[in-house]
């Protein structure tokens, strides 16, 4: 009897500048330990992102709040979609106990998006800030949320209010591969997020993403850095998608170090105030050294225009 089952669809096989080594540092295991001890969840291991290895061996993580079950089933992330569990009340605390102990100069939180929840889990970003300026004052604040589907207004006005230093969401990709990379967002929507952002105050710098190697053309990669710019946001990051697993999105593509090269160029020359853009850039992939440059880049813009005016 002929076995007519088909066989697993192969894996593609990653170019040199894609492999990163695995994790094996003492400070990644203590990092790894810390997170289970305060029941915590990060977007580094959900994601499976290839940088964890060298970002737990620094104690950097990334904190993914409102558990790690998402609402949504994007074709490209690895987090498990389903029934959420209840929003934990002593997750603020945890996170802000998290950075104390990990000694954190920046802190990166994201989390799943959360539709069933009234106000999308804009309340618990917003405790989240709130513990972490009590607990470790000096630690600057960057934010990831969700697009807050049908609530945006109020969520980010809460949000803002309790002021985060950077406000990042990421719109993954180009517009054309919404229906089928991210079928329960809008690209427009998000654009309006970051500008909402910046209506309620200039000052906390805003940042996006996108994903390259999804069949994108180059011209629609540089009309999203014009759509940015013109929600006039801060930082833009650039990264190869990589497939999680057979069930996601296949990578069309893997862009070389060169042409991510030639892309950030671009966006400095439209005027983002930082751009990280390498196959391996992830959204909190060196954000607190980024954050820095962005700073400086901000004064050094206002000292110039002062100095014209």
């Amino acid at each position: 009897m002929n076995d007519m089952s088909s066989p697993p669809p192969e894996r593609q096989r990653k170019p040199d500048w894609i492999r990163v080594k695995a994790p094996t540092s003492r400070e990644y295991a203590a990092t790894r330990d810390l997170m289970r001890g305060l029941s915590l969840t990060t977007v580094c291991e959900e994601a499976a992102c290839p940088n964890i290895g060298e970002c737990w061996s620094k104690k950097h993580a990334t904190m993914m709040i409102l558990g790690d079950v998402c609402t949504r089933a994007c074709a490209f992330c690895n987090v498990k979609t389903g029934l959420p569990r209840k929003v934990d009340p002593l997750e603020p605390e945890h996170v802000a106990e998290a950075a104390a102990k990990l000694g954190l100069e920046h802190i990166v939180i994201t989390s799943v998006d959360r539709d069933d929840l009234a106000d999308g889990g804009a309340g618990q970003f917003v405790k989240v800030i709130q513990a972490l300026r009590r607990m470790t004052p000096s630690t600057t604040i960057e934010i990831l949320t969700p697009d807050f589907r049908g609530k945006m207004r109020a969520a980010v006005e809460a949000i803002v209010a309790a002021g985060p230093d950077v406000y990042n969401h990421n719109l993954e990709t180009v517009p054309r591969n919404y229906p089928m990379i991210r079928p329960g967002a809008r690209y427009y929507s998000s654009l309006r997020l970051l500008e909402e952002v910046k209506h309620h105050n200039p000052m906390i710098f805003t940042k996006s993403g996108i994903m390259l190697g999804l069949g994108e053309q180059r011209l629609e990669v540089h009309q999203v850095m014009d759509d940015m710019r013109s929600a006039d946001i801060d930082f833009l990051t650039m990264g190869q998608y990589l497939r999680p697993t057979p069930k996601h999105a296949e990578v069309k593509e893997f862009v070389t170090p060169q042409a991510f090269n030639a892309y950030g160029a671009i966006a400095r020359a439209k005027g983002f105030l930082q751009v990280a853009s390498t196959p391996l850039t992830r959204s909190s992939y060196h954000a607190g050294d980024d954050f820095k440059a962005m700073r400086s880049a901000r004064e050094a813009k206002l000292a110039k225009e002062m100095a014209k005016a």
